[in-house]
């Protein structure tokens, strides 16, 4: 059945598509997959049918909008936090293309992410609601649940420009069975000059790995390994050993087995050129017991870009409410919501 690896070999390999290519399939999983934009960038100045590249014109077109629009909005919350004094690393997409990184190219970028001190969080709150930003949750319950357990605040949302930020002060939720170092992450940054800064090379591997495969349900995976791909990629032109001080950086948060499976699953699917070693790090990339099942999860997509293999989504949805809570803080907080959702 066909599944979302032919976007990966594009992405990895344009030359080895045709003008015979499925391009109706492969556009669709592309923005289904939220991969359009970079996948756009990738063909750029290849031989393609006139409706595709006057497709991909307008997809490249639109990720430039959004790349405009995230340091805009990076710039806003720097002028709003400026006062404060505080550190503030940009996360994911924005911190990709504030940096000039490759993995920004033509990259879809939702909210804006940041990272700042926990000691911090008060007197970021209050200042990104007096510059402009609001609630998106009023519930009082989600409000307490976001505060005590999570890993950020309530997510905010500017009530003029309509765009959302999240404040993080750590990568993953409180209530998960890894506690990463914060005050490493933050020590670590590379400042970009402008008073803002980003995870350093390495660990925004991590972050990306602790993302994909220690939290979330791996929706929208396949462009988070694609960023994994692209960091250590560009990573290798400066350091050969880039997933060497990779791994270091995973043992000093608690983050060896996601860092081990990104690095193993990105071989396996994009081809990202891994140097495996076993000293001072063991780095490897041979297939691990259930590699193949984040495989199917990762590629599940047909030729329409339509969602396929319900039962493995559905196995990794509740995994991912396990790997966020214990059971019996899982059992409370799944009846809390259901009784709200009644009411």
């Amino acid at each position: 059945m066909a599944d979302a690896l032919t976007l990966a070999r594009a992405l990895a390999d344009p030359q080895s598509l045709t003008l015979d290519t499925d391009w109706i399939g492969l556009v669709t999983t592309a923005r289904a997959e939220r991969l359009l934009g970079t996948l756009a960038y990738r063909l750029d100045g290849l031989p393609l049918p006139e409706d595709v590249a006057l497709l991909l014109a307008d997809a490249r077109d639109a990720a430039e909008n959004g790349r405009r629009a995230a340091l805009w909005e990076a710039e806003m919350a720097r002028r709003a936090l400026a006062p404060i004094g505080c550190p503030v690393v940009l996360l994911k997409g924005t911190a990709f293309v504030a940096a000039g990184l490759s993995a920004g190219r033509g990259r879809s970028i939702g909210d804006l992410d940041i990272l700042v001190p926990h000691a911090a969080l008060a007197a970021v709150e209050a200042a990104l609601l007096g510059a402009g930003w609001e609630w998106v949750k009023p519930d009082p319950y989600d409000d307490a649940y976001y505060r005590r357990w999570m890993h950020e605040l309530p997510p905010l949302i500017h009530r003029t420009r309509d765009r959302m930020i999240d404040v993080h002060h750590t990568i993953l939720p409180l209530t998960a069975r890894v506690t990463p170092d914060a005050a490493a992450l933050l020590a670590g940054a590379v400042p970009l000059g402008n008073g803002l800064s980003v995870l350093s090379p390495e660990a925004m591997v991590v972050h990306a790995a602790a993302h994909l495969f220690a939290d979330g349900d791996l929706s929208g995976g396949l462009r988070n390994l694609w960023d994994i791909h692209c960091l250590l990629c560009e990573g290798a032109e400066d350091d050969p050993d880039v997933a060497l001080a990779v791994v270091d950086e995973a043992a000093r948060h608690g983050l060896s087995a996601a860092v081990a499976r990104a690095l193993r699953l990105t071989h396996r699917i994009f081809g990202t050129p891994v140097t495996q070693a076993d000293r001072p790090a063991r780095v490897g990339v041979a297939p691990a017991p259930l590699d193949a099942l984040y495989r199917r999860r990762l590629l599940a997509r047909d030729d329409w870009g339509r969602p396929t293999r319900p039962v493995t989504r559905f196995a990794f949805y509740v995994r991912s409410h396990w790997l966020r809570m214990p059971p019996a803080m899982l059992a409370r907080h799944l009846w809390t919501k259901w009784r709200a959702r009644g009411r």
